[in-house]
């Protein structure tokens, strides 16, 4: 399962967040620093309405979304990468997630303390970026050490790892994250193993009052996120309220609606939350649907059919023969299977079929 670390200063709306996006109270939320010591894990459910109506054409009781795993990760310091405050924690768990969601406080609260002082979000992103450039920056000049040992005997993974490192160090050198400078595929590959902290994909979550959330462009500080993440980090940015997320977590959906309407939206903020991280890691979803269970498949854009019948069992992928695809719009505007075969929209496809967002499969393989 994809992991996504959320980060931040402290008491910047962290664990409230957690706490709201997961459902649960799991993250203690507390005015100081250093509340989240341990990371909390929550695995969170991906809304996609499309799962409820395919299961009223399949005719199923059984409905499986997709998810993604969610880590609080304790707040940073400045000198985290030297160890400040919970730093070295910090950094550690930051390596295991596969994309960072970086929450900015973007609201005035004079009762809640901020431990840089007054609210500058853009500050707060530098402050934290620095931490992990440093940390990299670190961390390569140690790898170049062993990659020059191996390159003066000739090796050719030590070649290839001292020309990375070469491009890499003075990039970091310069306060640019790894994320913003550009790889061939054979960079990208090595670049993994060295597990760098600024080469994770990055999505903003603007944390903003409750009285800004039925138009945040009013924010000057969201703004402000916006262009920065935009210009210096090739990055999104989303809005949410924290605050109200947590509000809705006890009450039911038809109650968490009529709240929402209350401050002027329709949807929770979590919704684009979701649908930001998974942009951000480049995913999409593609649905199974019959009278055992519907289910959405997360897989990567750009993958094949084979690739995407992997996700469901290997086997379906080394004994990949056919998929039986009929896109979501076609089934829905027609009503069932054998409509859209009558109307000439359900398909068969080979290997080379590049599969869409929303598409319905039915996978025919070997063992």
């Amino acid at each position: 399962m994809l992991r996504a670390g959320i980060v931040g200063l402290p008491n910047v709306g962290k664990s409230t967040l957690f706490n709201a996006v997961t459902r649960s109270r799991k993250a203690e939320a507390a005015n100081y620093p250093f509340c989240t010591i341990e990371p909390n894990v929550g695995v969170v459910v991906v809304p996609d309405d499309r799962l409820y109506v395919l299961q009223k054409i399949a005719k199923t009781q059984v409905v499986i979304p997709a998810a993604i795993e969610f880590v609080d990760i304790a707040g940073l310091v400045a000198g985290a990468s030297k160890g400040e405050g919970l730093g070295n924690q910090f950094l550690a768990n930051i390596r295991e997630v596969d994309a960072i969601i970086h929450v900015v406080r973007c609201f005035v609260d004079d009762d809640i303390i901020h431990n840089m002082g007054a609210v500058d979000p853009v500050r707060d992103i530098e402050v934290i970026n620095t931490e992990l450039i440093l940390a990299d920056m670190d961390a390569c000049q140690k790898r170049l050490e062993k990659a020059q040992k191996k390159a003066r005997g000739q090796d050719k993974e030590g070649i290839a790892e001292v020309a990375l490192l070469d491009k890499v160090i003075p990039h970091l050198n310069a306060g640019k994250p790894a994320n913003t400078l550009e790889f061939d595929d054979q960079e990208r590959a090595i670049l993994k193993s060295f597990f760098l902290l600024s080469a994770k994909p990055v999505l903003y979550a603007c944390n903003v009052a409750e009285t800004d959330i039925a138009d945040p462009s009013k924010n000057p500080y969201v703004a402000k996120v916006a262009q920065f993440a935009r210009e210096h980090h090739d990055a999104g940015s989303t809005v949410i309220c924290a605050k109200l997320e947590s509000d809705l977590v006890d009450l039911s959906p038809e109650e968490a609606k009529d709240y929402l309407k209350e401050y002027g939206v329709t949807d929770s903020g979590f919704s684009a939350l979701i649908r930001g991280t998974y942009d951000l890691l480049g995913l999409m979803t593609y649905f199974t649907a019959g009278e055992k269970e519907v289910r959405a498949w997360t897989i990567h854009k750009g993958w094949k059919a084979p690739q995407a019948a992997g996700v469901i069992h290997s086997d379906f992928e080394k004994g990949f023969i056919k998929a039986e695809i009929v896109s979501y719009e076609d089934l829905t505007r027609l009503g069932s299977v054998a409509a859209a075969r009558e109307a000439g929209k359900y398909r068969l496809e080979g290997k080379e079929y590049v599969f869409r967002d929303g598409d319905v499969a039915l996978f025919r393989f070997n063992t």
